[in-house]
């Protein structure tokens, strides 16, 4: 017997979709969850995927987060859309944003959104993506627990936090998706390692005194290495500006870990810009876009963000993904 099963897109949703409910989720917060789960997995970002269903429900079974709650809605200002996750999902705070923040976007050229009292958003890039394939610019923002120190120190201060932008293309997916946190690589990525008790690759993330290590479990005592030096200490403090003290929500220092049981809710946020390039450049954004996306495209080997999942998600559409076996028993426990 292999170590995999292959699962088709419906199968992933409705394996995430019905644990979710067994562990105390409201259907309502279950199905955006369980479907941004198969599109995780669909892009190939196995650690965001229905590795993290297991997380997930004993979350919801030990109170850190809410899977009744009901995410509330105001609108502060015309182009403001503001939504109180109540400390639920953010997949359904984000949804309820969306229904609100898409139609502001179109009317006025800009809109935004901001979340607060929210959770573990997943990847970052399946929410601008949704904007994007409405036409419009999305770029997103959210901060998570303390886990990367500043330049010069050692005790974490900021979230891997990271950020998003996608432009809409002429076939429905995004022209450009760019999609990175302010760390090396994300810390799901450490914690996967640490789970699989495999080493890290040098670079990935630093002991408690602030040097290199292999070993996930010291690295996740310790901090995450910033992506760019102190490059990536900017970016992850911009984020929190955006996504924590524009939304209200709580700062990464004072957040609860996205990982294990221990603290209540971590109350984090997301903040979304979404615009109109119809408003903005007229006709000439596609053009733009088109002829920047071909100048890469026209060197070989050249790289475009977003093209690895693209090719992944089409593929999968048709074929399925492979899902660990050791996943698929630790989600049969909450059915």
């Amino acid at each position: 017997m292999t170590d995999t099963q292959t699962l088709t897109l419906a199968e992933i949703e409705d394996l995430s979709f019905r644990a979710l409910v067994a562990a105390g989720t409201s259907d309502e917060n279950a199905r955006p969850l369980a479907q941004a789960t198969a599109a995780t997995e669909a892009d190939g970002v196995a650690s965001h995927g229905l590795a993290y269903i297991p997380i997930y429900c004993e979350h919801v079974q030990c109170g850190k987060v809410d899977g009744l709650a009901v995410p509330v809605l105001s609108r502060p200002k015309p182009g403001v859309v503001a939504v109180d996750a109540a400390t639920g999902f953010a997949h359904s705070a984000i949804d309820t944003g969306f229904e609100a923040l898409i139609p502001a976007a179109r009317e006025q050229g800009v809109a935004v959104l901001a979340i607060k009292n929210s959770y573990n958003c997943g990847v970052l890039g399946y929410h601008t993506y949704r904007l994007a394939q409405a036409g419009l610019v999305g770029l997103g923002f959210t901060n998570a627990p303390a886990s990367i120190a500043p330049s010069g120190g050692s005790k974490p201060v900021v979230g891997t936090n990271p950020f998003s932008i996608a432009a809409p293309g002429p076939d429905g997916e995004p022209a450009l998706l760019i999609d990175q946190s302010a760390s090396t690589i994300a810390k799901s990525e450490v914690m996967k390692h640490a789970r699989e008790g495999k080493p890290i690759p040098v670079g990935w993330a630093l002991d408690a005194d602030g040097n290199p290590t292999t070993d996930p479990e010291v690295g996740l005592k310790g901090s995450m290495a910033p992506s760019g030096g102190y490059k990536g200490v900017g970016v992850a403090l911009m984020v929190e500006l955006m996504a924590a003290a524009l939304t209200g929500a709580s700062l990464g220092i004072n957040a609860s870990p996205f990982s294990g049981t221990v603290g209540g809710p971590p109350k984090t946020g997301q903040f979304f810009i979404a615009i109109d390039p119809t408003t903005t450049a007229s006709g000439a954004f596609e053009t733009g876009v088109a002829e920047l996306v071909g100048a890469i495209r026209a060197q070989e080997a050249a790289h475009l963000p977003g093209d690895g999942r693209r090719t992944k998600r089409l593929s999968s559409r048709q074929s399925g993904v492979a899902v660990s076996r050791a996943t698929l028993d630790k989600i049969a426990g909450f059915l």
